[in-house]
């Protein structure tokens, strides 16, 4: 069992930055690909970003290429994303979550392990 817990949400205006990190304990947190996905009302959970085990690979989702960066230390258990320039549409709750797999990363099916998330509020 391994359990992710997300910290670092919060209100920020439009144009700003936050930066989110995830925990992951129980487990050896290298043996794991991480991902970040968010909710926003009304909608459908969303890939937002992946980086595998070691963190040779990383991908994102096109709306925020470019402006969100994810990375990790697998000596600390943790992941981060690094959210600038952000925008009223980032907001959503953003999740972490946790997988033995490094195939269909885009998908939250292929995840195991989930966080209960954290709110993002971008203001216009």
């Amino acid at each position: 069992q391994v359990h992710v817990e997300e910290s670092g949400g919060g209100l920020v205006q439009a144009g700003g930055s936050l930066s989110l990190s995830c925990t992951a304990s129980g487990r050896t947190f290298s043996s794991y690909a991480m991902g970040w996905f968010r909710q926003a009302p009304g909608k459908e959970r969303e890939f937002v970003a992946y980086i595998g085990r070691s963190g040779g690979s990383i991908d994102y989702a096109n709306s925020v290429k470019g402006r969100f960066t994810i990375s990790r230390d697998n000596a600390k258990n943790t992941v981060y994303l690094q959210m600038n320039s952000l925008k009223p549409e980032d907001t959503a709750v953003y999740y972490c979550a946790a997988t033995g797999y490094s195939y269909y990363y885009s998908n939250a099916n292929t995840y195991n392990y989930w966080g209960q998330g954290t709110q993002v509020t971008v203001s216009s």
